[in-house]
């Protein structure tokens, strides 16, 4: 499970407003191996956490690139996954790579093979000086992509915008943070307090949805940070792009599968081109 809201403007009015606000909570098992968010060995261009599950090494879930390409990925909740199906994870790390094809004609291309994967649903974003563009797309969902207009969004483990309680209800904690029109260091911390709501708001959506899923668990993901023994929300991340082209990435990062203990890291650039 994971949950992400972003609110997109692309000619936000103020040059203090922001492109792009985007907060999101990647749940896995604790014991999973991941690398925290970096600057790539193999691309410098290319800053994400990494999976390093054998077999997925070199996925991720989200990430940005100096030139302006975004992508974020979340799992459609369904009890039965095919085991053979192609991993997930590299739809996002494929995009951030790509050179050759825009946001849309990404997700257009992807369109033809989504049967091949379990359930997702991917964002793909660039931002630079001529347009900025968000597009979506989930394979649980219409057969075709779409191009997402100025706005406020929310995104868990059913398509874009499934109203679930905990969905609307971090999307209207989201909503009530931007909207103080906060910059800078305030800005990301309220978001990531708004990140770690463990609020449970029990949904009939989520259990009809994950039917066949164990039903002690279920209960727990009801909830914008998840929280079980052994699995839940291990990192948070916010990424911020501004009216100049400054990004802003933080990632807050479970340590040594430890609710208690958590690592911070922050980058800053500006996009090239």
């Amino acid at each position: 499970m994971c949950i992400l809201f972003f609110k997109f403007d692309p000619r936000p009015a103020s040059k203090n407003a922001y492109r792009l606000i985007l907060a999101a909570n990647r749940d896995e098992y604790y014991s999973r191996p991941t690398k925290a968010a970096d600057y790539w060995a193999s691309n410098g261009d290319i800053l994400s956490g990494l999976d390093l599950e054998n077999g997925k090494e070199g996925g991720t879930w989200l990430g940005v690139t100096k030139t302006g390409r975004l992508a974020a990925i979340t799992n459609y909740l369904e009890p039965k996954l095919n085991p053979d199906a192609k991993g997930r994870g590299f739809l996002v790390a494929n995009y951030l790579i790509d050179r050759d094809l825009d946001s849309f004609s990404y997700l257009k291309k992807l369109s033809t093979e989504g049967h091949l994967y379990n359930g997702f649903n991917l964002l793909t974003a660039e931002f630079n000086a001529k347009e900025d563009i968000v597009s979506y797309y989930g394979n649980r969902g219409s057969s075709q992509p779409i191009r997402l207009k100025s706005g406020i969004y929310g995104l868990s483990n059913s398509l874009l915008e499934t109203p679930w309680r905990k969905l609307d209800h971090g999307k209207c904690l989201f909503t009530s943070v931007v909207e103080q029109q906060l910059s800078g260091d305030r800005l990301v911390q309220d978001l990531i307090t708004v990140l770690n709501n463990q609020e449970l708001t029990t949904d009939p959506a989520i259990q009809r949805q994950g039917q066949g899923f164990d039903n002690g668990i279920l209960p727990a993901l009801s909830s914008v940070c998840v929280r079980t023994p052994h699995y839940g929300t291990r990192t948070n991340t916010v990424v911020l792009i501004d009216t100049a082209g400054a990004v802003t990435f933080v990632e807050r990062t479970m340590l040594n599968c430890d609710t208690s203990q958590w690592s911070n890291q922050s980058f800053q650039f500006q996009l090239q081109g």
